[in-house]
């Protein structure tokens, strides 16, 4: 058989035309928002000694999915992810990293257009991390989700936000910041605009594998090391374990973890369980057969585990986060 050239213009017509014969094009990853916000309108606190230089590695190979980390931030931003039909309910999103780098899509982004496409308003934080020579230490990250969870507070109006429905989620490392976030009340840096008037509590916490203890056996090795230096004392690993601190007065709070994460062991919630049920804080724990450590959104797809954004939904409608 001899195949002209119309004949073959022909066939490639056909193709194009045919999904049996057209060749599939992968699916691509969303466009990333284009909405920022800077944390900090004349530089972040403490940075005088700081040289590092920022930068945001892709790791996935997969067109269909990003995985990048941000390492040496020096200007913390918050990306903004708008619903299409927004509720009033706001979420402020810490990422993970183990207080080494902050990942930008697992338990960012990719977490983000969850909770968006319920109608709530997300920001993202990529946050400043601890051993990068900022002035404030171990208070660096902190300072920034205090300052992030105030931004929102004060510009709810233009974001359609209700500033007593404000959330954080803190996933893994950056669910023990967010655990910070939620229950020590000192401010940790110096007031810079009217912002920094209101308050940085959140009105509902949910804390998804998070980092809780800095005690051995339980406590993840990296996230103290990157936090707290090589050895540090006993006196200083208490102050910033979870369960010791003072959760009273605490708002509702949901814990979401995997019996077999052995990254972050489970026995960082139940010992975080156990202080929020001593401080009578409105708390909510699931704990799942399977899901390892750091699944997010996309590594738990078909498995039990993928209900937990539901779970959380629900728990805030019961407890005046997402309103009924």
């Amino acid at each position: 058989m001899t195949l002209d050239r119309r004949s073959l213009i022909g066939i490639g017509a056909l193709a194009a035309a045919s999904p049996t014969l057209a060749r599939q094009s992968p699916p691509l990853a969303p466009p990333d928002p284009t909405e920022t916000l800077r944390l900090w309108p004349g530089g972040a606190p403490g940075g005088e000694g700081v040289t590092v230089t920022p930068v945001v590695p892709e790791r996935s190979t997969d067109p269909s999915f990003h995985d990048r980390y941000a390492q040496y931030t020096t200007d913390p931003i918050l990306t903004v992810v708008r619903p299409d039909r927004p509720n009033g309910a706001a979420l402020l999103l810490i990422p993970g990293g183990g207080y080494r780098w902050a990942v930008v899509d697992k338990e960012g982004l990719d977490v983000a257009r969850v909770f968006a496409a319920a109608g709530v308003t997300c920001f993202v934080l990529r946050y400043r991390l601890p051993a990068d020579g900022w002035a404030a230490g171990p208070n660096a990250p902190l300072q920034d989700a205090q300052r992030a969870l105030r931004l929102i507070r004060h510009r709810a109006p233009e974001f359609g936000i209700d500033p007593g429905r404000i959330a954080s989620l803190g996933a893994s490392a950056g669910g023990h910041l967010a655990g910070l976030l939620a229950a020590r009340p000192d401010a940790t840096y110096a007031p810079v605009d009217d912002a920094d008037a209101v308050s940085f509590r959140p009105d509902f916490n949910i804390l998804l594998y998070p980092v809780v203890t800095m005690a051995d056996p339980h406590t993840h090795s990296g996230s103290r090391e990157h936090l707290l230096g090589p050895s540090p004392s006993s006196e200083t690993i208490a102050r910033w374990s979870l369960e010791r601190l003072d959760w009273r007065g605490v708002a509702p709070t949901v814990l979401i973890h995997a019996m077999d994460d052995t990254g972050v062991p489970p026995e960082n919630s139940l010992m975080l369980l156990n202080a929020l049920r001593a401080a009578e804080v409105t708390t909510e724990a699931h704990l799942f057969q399977e899901g390892g450590h750091g699944f997010g959104i996309r590594l738990i797809a078909g498995k039990p585990a993928a209900v937990w954004p539901e779970l959380v939904l629900a728990f805030g409608r019961r407890n005046g986060w997402i309103s009924a």
